[in-house]
This record gives structure tokens, sequence and C-alpha cells, in this order.
């Protein structure tokens, strides 16, 4: 009767000899586990298992490196939000956003970034932001901080883009009240 191994024997058989039943083992023990919780932050079904797929891939081919530290569940989780954030952003929406940067360059009127920061000297942005509801918070991390266009946020949160773009606009209206 075969022995079952730790994550860590298997991760080194997959990394030393290319050992494809720890890779399988492996797979089976993590990869339900981790579509579960990636599809708890996007709802799209089909990114998730192309990312579960892809983070496994990633495992396989050697391009991520388990150092022994901490557990294998969060080792593959990190990756596999990582390359989330990666597919939701994509190349398009990078582009988009330094469109809108060199628009903003040309103008005389400060930025959005300009007030913000102007706030954060001047007001009390952390305590605004505190202050906001959770659902208006998610909406500014995913659009703001995480740089998502309103389509890739709807994705993430798992609600439709115009709920998002009404959300984003109390959230900028509460934070306005808040720091003037």
């Amino acid at each position: 009767m075969s022995e079952t191994r730790s994550d860590a024997e298997l991760l080194r058989a997959i990394a030393a000899d290319a050992d494809r039943r720890a890779f399988e083992e492996l797979y089976r023990r993590f990869a339900p586990w981790l579509t579960a919780r990636l599809r708890g932050r996007c709802a799209d079904a089909g990114l998730v298992d192309d990312v579960v797929q892809e983070t496994f891939l990633a495992v396989w081919r050697g391009k991520a490196r388990y150092r022994q530290e901490g557990d294998v569940a969060g080792w593959l989780w990190r990756i596999g939000s990582r390359r989330l954030v990666d597919a939701l952003r994509g190349d398009g929406a990078r582009g988009r956003l330094r469109q809108a940067l060199a628009r903003l360059r040309h103008r005389d009127e400060a930025s959005a970034e300009e007030r913000v920061l102007a706030g954060v000297e001047h007001g009390d942005l952390a305590g605004a932001l505190v202050r906001l509801s959770p659902e208006l918070r998610a909406v500014l991390q995913a659009t703001v901080i995480d740089g998502l266009t309103t389509r890739e946020a709807a994705v993430l949160l798992g609600i439709p883009p115009g709920t998002v773009k009404t959300r984003a606009m109390r959230a900028r209206r509460q934070l306005r009240e808040a720091l003037a």
C-alpha cells in the first residue's frame, strides 16, 4: 500500500524528477480548492478555470518555485490570485490608462489623482475611506487601486457594469463631501 506524500514532497518530486504522478496528486489536492477560492473573486468561471490551469502549468514547468516557506495552499493562492489580476487587467486596460493619463497631462485643471493627493495632504482620506460602505470600497479598490476597467471590475466583483459605475460615482461623491 502506498504512503500519502506531503505537499512539500510532491513539489520536490515535480521539481527534481518531473514526476507526473506527483503533479497529478498535487492537482487533485488543490485545484478544486483554488478554483472555489478564485471564483469568490471573479464571477467568470471560464476565466477562473484558465487561471487555475495557468497556475498549475507554472508549477509543472518550474516557473513557480516553492521555497519551503509557509503552506503550499498559500503559495498556490499567491500564484493564482496574481494571475487572475493579470488576466483581468490585460494589455488593453494598461493601454487605456496610458491614453487617459496622456489626455490629462494636456489639461490645465487638476487631475483626479492630484485632487486625491491634495486630500491626503490636507484632509482625512483614510478616515473618509473607512466610512465608505464595503461595497463602495470594493469598487474603488478594483477601479482605482487595481486599475481595472468598469467591465473588468464587474467580472471580478460579480456585479453588473452599471452597478460598478453607480457605486464608483457614489464613492467619489462621498469622498468629495468628506474631504471638502
